[in-house]
């Protein structure tokens, strides 16, 4: 059973978000927050595999709140995945939230298959980014990131590395393993590797790592 906390200053929000979620039956609600103090809160206590996290909150922001439980400082809880909640696609917490740790982020008005998606996605460890928007997030994403006056030595092996930059353009599993003549199977196995060796919580983060060394440069490709 995939357990959830609902964090949201909107109450009609979180119910509607609640009842979706306990009609599927390896879902299921442990608690709701109506602001990032509540859901920090409600992670130390119930400690859910997923957050559906909203941004704007009072108290304390959603950017807030997903760093704290993402470094684990709020009582170990480096298992929670957190999933940003946003009304604007491209708005600027996004980006700060992806850099403390967030596994991705959604639309509010996503439709109910996209949101169950993302609870499963990201409580099995991928990261995602709302389907759509991905590669636009990532070249917005780039933009922000210092290119590093000399590119990082990562100990990877030359496929992970191919594998790496295709993830930081944006490419699904499935289409790296067309892009590099791979099954997806092995494609899988790369990206099991490359979260270990660099570290990284989900796919959002192998999305920063690539473009923090250097490996994929912004308006490049």
């Amino acid at each position: 059973m995939i357990r959830v906390v609902i964090a949201d200053d909107q109450e009609l929000l979180r119910a509607s978000f609640r009842v979706l979620i306990d009609s599927e039956p390896d879902l299921t609600v442990v608690a709701e927050a109506a602001d990032g103090i509540g859901a920090v809160r409600a992670v130390r206590e119930h400690r859910p595999d997923v957050v559906l996290m909203d941004v704007r909150m009072p108290e304390m922001d959603g950017v807030e709140a997903t760093r704290i439980i993402c470094a684990g400082s709020d009582g170990n809880t480096e298992a929670t995945k957190v999933v940003i909640l946003t009304t604007f696609d491209l708005d600027e917490y996004l980006f700060a939230a992806l850099k403390v740790g967030a596994s991705g982020f959604l639309l509010k008005d996503c439709p109910p298959g996209d949101l169950l998606r993302a609870i499963r996605v990201s409580a099995s460890g991928e990261g995602l980014l709302a389907p759509a928007l991905t590669r636009r997030v990532i070249r917005e994403f780039a933009g922000t990131v210092k290119k590093p006056p000399v590119e990082r030595e990562l100990d990877v092996t030359s496929r992970e590395r191919e594998v790496l930059e295709l993830i930081a353009r944006g490419l699904t599993n499935d289409e790296i393993a067309v892009r590099l003549f791979l099954s997806p199977a092995t494609v899988k196995s790369h990206v099991r590797r490359l979260l270990a060796k660099l570290r990284a919580r989900d796919r959002a983060q192998l999305v920063i790592s690539a473009y923090e060394a250097g490996v994929v440069v912004a308006g490049e490709g």
